[in-house]
């Protein structure tokens, strides 16, 4: 409907004041000053006056960005502004002429837009209206109200993020061990003669040391669920460790082991440089096992046959150790480098291999939850070489 040219367009008061209060005894007076200005004012001009107390309306303190009380804040016409602390009365005299002309300027050119919509034929635009300050306030409220429900729904996917990827990185690691444990289980099963009780054709050591296998990885793998049941029942987005003095290149040994078979059925050529007094670290030897067996699993899988590995430990400081585990595969390519540690991250030429592409996240997490660090660039070979720095046991 469209409005006459005599018909005014809004009823609203165009200036709009909110008065900022607290309960403190001692600002009572100096509140009740300047409400006693406020009304000499409204007996000679029209305008609209909110007191809120901070207390039961903090959002629009917060809003309005207030670090002191009372403050008498001008909502209306734009831009806000703020008269704070123990001398208001004094500046408000000065930017009280101000504050009409700003009613009056708004006013013309608000009245010259609507006339032009009118003489236009156009309908009045709801936007040339003034809110009231009941509806500012409670726009405002909403407004924060939306933006603390969006900050929650924002954590709550991140939090659903982070198990997923849990569940997934545990999933792809659990393979391992379980194919570990298999082996030596059924290895164990083929040469046992139930008729003798004994084993056949397996020395009294061997024995010993697939027992010793099996009961390991078994261990990692109650490892690995303990931890998917705390992250399903926890908000928590870090891993848990539990360091303690451990021999990096003895682990590396045990993780070698394990993954000899595939080495040798690959032909893969083998290059060690690991000094015998290279000191011990401070870590959780079953996330170091995670990652050693990420890496030293990679190196294999991205290897063609007949090609090489290597693997070398250094002393760099007095506080840190440095192990790198590199191939001759492919590689990685420089600009991939980074990105190579996010989730689910792959390279579109490994789209085929087997994986999920969340080991690397994995092991990047385990170390940082170390305050190490681990990278990746060209090995000497031509492919990739990973390096992961780790603190040394405290003497």
């Amino acid at each position: 409907m469209q409005a006459e040219a005599n018909q005014p367009v809004y009823s609203e008061v165009p200036l709009q004041l909110f008065l900022f209060v607290d309960d403190r005894p001692k600002s009572q007076q100096e509140v009740q000053q300047v409400k006693s200005y406020l009304d000499k004012l409204q007996a000679e001009h029209r305008f609209e006056l909110q007191v809120v107390n901070v207390g039961q309306k903090p959002y629009l303190a917060e809003h309005y960005k207030l670090v002191a009380t009372p403050a008498l804040v001008k909502v209306h016409p734009e831009p806000n502004q703020t008269l704070a602390g123990s001398n208001i009365i004094h500046e408000l005299k000065t930017w009280w002429p101000r504050w009409l002309a700003s009613v009056n300027n708004y006013s013309s050119l608000n009245e010259l837009e609507l006339q032009q919509e009118v003489e236009n034929g156009h309908s009045t635009s709801s936007k040339s209206s003034i809110r009231s300050l009941a509806l500012s306030t409670e726009l405002i409220q909403l407004s924060d109200e939306i933006f603390r429900l969006k900050q929650e729904k924002e954590k709550l996917t991140e939090q659903l993020m982070f198990k997923d990827r849990v569940i997934g990185m545990l999933a792809h690691d659990l393979r391992n061990p379980l194919t570990a444990a298999s082996i030596a289980i059924e290895t164990l099963q083929s040469n046992y003669n139930v008729e003798r009780g004994a084993f056949e054709r397996l020395k009294p050591s061997l024995t010993a040391n697939l027992f010793k296998q099996a009961r390991t990885q078994v261990k990692t793998i109650d490892r690995m669920i303990t931890d998917l049941l705390q992250v399903g029942r926890g908000n928590n987005s870090e891993f848990r460790i539990q360091p303690q003095r451990m021999e990096l290149a003895k682990l590396f040994q045990e993780v070698f082991d394990e993954l000899r078979d595939r080495i040798t059925k690959k032909s893969l050529e083998v290059q060690k440089d690991i000094p015998k007094d290279l000191p011990a670290i401070y870590a959780d030897p079953d996330r170091i096992r995670q990652v050693l067996i990420n890496l030293l699993d990679n190196a294999i899988k991205y290897t063609p046959e007949n090609g090489k590995l290597m693997i070398s430990g250094l002393h760099r400081t007095t506080q840190k150790v440095q192990f790198s585990i590199g191939d001759s595969g492919p590689g990685i390519p420089e600009e991939n480098r980074e990105r190579i540690f996010e989730n689910r991250f792959r390279l579109e030429r490994d789209e085929d291999i087997d994986g999920y592409g969340i080991g690397l996240c994995l092991c990047q997490r385990i170390i940082r939850a170390h305050y190490g660090q681990i990278w990746v660039d060209e090995s000497p070979i031509g492919g990739a070489w990973f390096h992961l720095i780790l603190p040394v046991y405290p003497k």
